[in-house]
């Protein structure tokens, strides 16, 4: 079965169980609390704490959906037979509705009878099996799933019990948890299913949770991996069209890193992240540039990976369509960052080359020694903390590439002193940040500070207000012309300009964006008055009030509407302010930039004069 039919079957099976199907969501997630999203439950928290009503959103209190997702932590290890960066995670949750019965029945049936595959065991929860002194230890054994393992027909003796690989709890010390049961498939996990059981409080006391849920994920890789009968991931019908981009002599390793990277670099590049050196941009940069390194050193086209981007469009253009749209994009996007890396790159490996040489000289060429059974660098073989970061800041390469470039020579590095001149570096550019700040701010600081809107000085606080109101205008302006689709995404304002960004799935044409410009200065000429009312929330939606769709606001809001009465108003928003008092003190509107920054999200950059 091909993972295009593995995805439909997935999702029709839990739509047939009245689940709703949810799109995945961007890899660039609204959770502060995480660089990327890493599981498909990451969309629904809000949903799992009572914050969000999902009878309210999805008409039904279980979903399903597959979910792209990424994880930062295994970058390091891709080039074995297991570990990706980007994967898809298929899964299905409830929120208060179905518990551990339903939740095993399902994933019974999915496995044994939908993709006719044979469970090896299952594991559930022990705690005979947790160390002592593990809090965990204290939590009942979870014989309700052991027992409806068995009302099913799995033979006891393939029911296995596990400690705390089983349970899922807060890395922290409060926070729902739970235990877990996992599915074998050919000796593999392929499905965990997580139970929302209790609360666990500061002091390790569990109390049952009023809402019971389940979040379950499988991984699409490695059910198509167990259903396509094949030895590892890499072989599945998800990369085998890839590597016929890439020479048959080259090392497998090498294959499943390119393989990988570019994959996950166009997920990157279509959610809207642009190669930096911070958060997800920084990840963006550290897969392409591995792959351009490989691409230096096995003496490869320079448009190899271009024909790889292409390749991974087409395999992924059914589950994906806006793939489609975003490939010319995509493939601009990642020439750039080739073209600013092939500027450094053959100077940043020579100096590395003539850093090793200048070492070997110091001290002698010296082989590696063992000690104790295990072979170690001697300490003279390894460079400075201070030259691999001039490495790092003056040719741009990753920690990764110097770590294996000077591994092939018999090298090492200070990762300690690296790491202290990366801070050290950091902490000056921070202090120049700051006092460009001071002095942009007259060393006063902020008068004005909403996140979303920032003031120096009581010219520039009007200059903000102008645009804030403009921001109102645009967004009501872009639903007119582009009809009541178009979302806000988010928003920044400077003293300089209004940036918005919105749901669409294409460019403007430039009579659309005229007709927006013409929409907002005709609000301006007949100045409106901007006001605003506060209300309970429930009250405040009924209004018609625009507001983020996964925004948590207060039981009261404020309610900015323009215009002579909210009931007429031209625009009305959740807005915490402040504003204009009337439009007539924008000015004249002009929309400077239209783009694109990710799938289905455009971006707009607006004037007042």
């Amino acid at each position: 079965m091909i993972s295009e039919e593995i995805r439909k079957k997935f999702l029709e099976f839990f739509k047939a169980r009245g689940h709703t199907i949810v799109p995945s969501s961007s890899l660039v997630p609204d959770d502060p609390s995480v660089l990327l999203t890493t599981a498909g439950m990451q969309q629904f928290k809000k949903y799992y704490t009572g914050e969000l009503d999902p009878m309210k959103d999805f008409g039904s209190k279980s979903t399903t959906s597959v979910q792209k997702c990424f994880r930062t932590s295994d970058i390091d290890e891709v080039g074995d037979e297991r570990h990706l960066t980007f994967f898809e995670m298929l899964g299905n949750f409830s929120f208060g509705g179905y518990f551990k019965e339903k939740a095993i029945e399902y994933g019974f049936d999915f496995i044994t009878k939908e993709m006719k595959l044979e469970i090896d065991y299952i594991t559930v929860f022990d705690p005979a099996k947790v160390p002592d002194g593990d809090w965990r230890k204290s939590v009942p054994r979870d014989d309700e799933s052991r027992a409806l393992w068995r009302k099913l027909g799995v033979k006891d003796e393939n029911i296995r019990a596990e400690g705390t690989d089983v349970f899922w709890g807060p890395t922290g010390t409060e926070g729902p948890c739970g235990p877990t049961t996992e599915i074998y498939v050919n000796g593999i996990e392929i499905w965990n299913i997580v139970f929302n059981q209790f609360y666990r409080d500061s002091q390790n006391k569990l109390t049952p949770l009023k809402i019971q849920g389940v979040d379950t994920g499988m991984g699409l890789e490695r059910l198509a991996m167990v259903s396509q009968q094949k030895k590892n991931i890499f072989e599945t019908d998800l990369f085998a069209s890839l590597f016929t981009e890439l020479p048959a002599e080259m090392e497998e390793r090498i294959k499943r890193i390119f393989a990988d990277h570019i994959r996950a670099s166009v997920f990157l590049i279509c959610d809207g992240v642009r190669p930096s050196n911070k958060e997800a941009g920084y990840v963006l940069r550290r897969l392409l540039r591995r792959v351009f390194v490989y691409q230096y050193l096995e003496k490869l086209p320079a448009d190899t990976f271009e024909r790889f981007i292409k390749e991974v469009v087409e395999c992924y253009s059914i589950a994906y369509l806006q793939f489609v749209t975003y490939r010319d994009e995509i493939i601009n996007v990642a020439w750039a960052e080739y073209e600013k890396f092939s500027k450094t790159l053959p100077s940043g490996l020579k100096q590395l080359e003539l850093i090793v040489e200048k070492r070997k000289k110091e001290y002698g060429l010296l082989q590696r020694i063992p000690e104790g059974g295990i072979e170690q660098l001697p300490i003279s073989n390894r460079i400075s903390g201070k030259d691999a970061f001039d490495l790092y800041q003056t040719y741009g390469l990753t920690e990764e590439i110097i770590e294996e470039e000077l591994a092939k020579r018999g090298h090492t590095y200070d990762k300690v002193g690296f790491r202290n001149e990366f801070l050290e570096a950091k902490k000056k550019h921070q202090e120049i940040s700051r006092a460009g700040q001071e002095k942009k701010f007259g060393g006063h600081g902020l008068i004005l500070d909403t996140g979303e809107l920032k003031a120096g000085n009581e010219e520039e606080l009007k200059k903000v207000l102008r645009l804030h109101t403009t921001t109102h205008l645009l967004q009501q302006a872009l639903r007119m012309v582009l009809g009541s689709g178009v979302q806000q995404r988010g928003s920044d304002i400077t003293p300089e300009r209004t940036r918005f960004d919105f749901t669409f799935d294409r460019k403007m044409t430039p009579e659309e964006i005229k007709k927006v410009e013409e929409i907002m200065n005709d609000v301006v000429v007949k100045d409106l008055p901007v006001s605003f009312k506060e209300m309970p929330k429930e009250e405040a939606e009924k209004t018609g009030a625009l507001y983020f769709f996964k925004e948590k606001y207060p039981e009261r809001v404020k309610v900015y509407y323009i215009g002579e009465t909210l009931e007429s108003a031209f625009s009305k928003e959740f807005c915490g302010g402040p504003h204009v008092t009337h439009t007539g003190e924008i000015g004249r509107v002009k929309i400077s930039k239209e783009e694109a920054v990710g799938a289905g999200i455009r971006r707009i950059r607006a004037i007042v004069a």
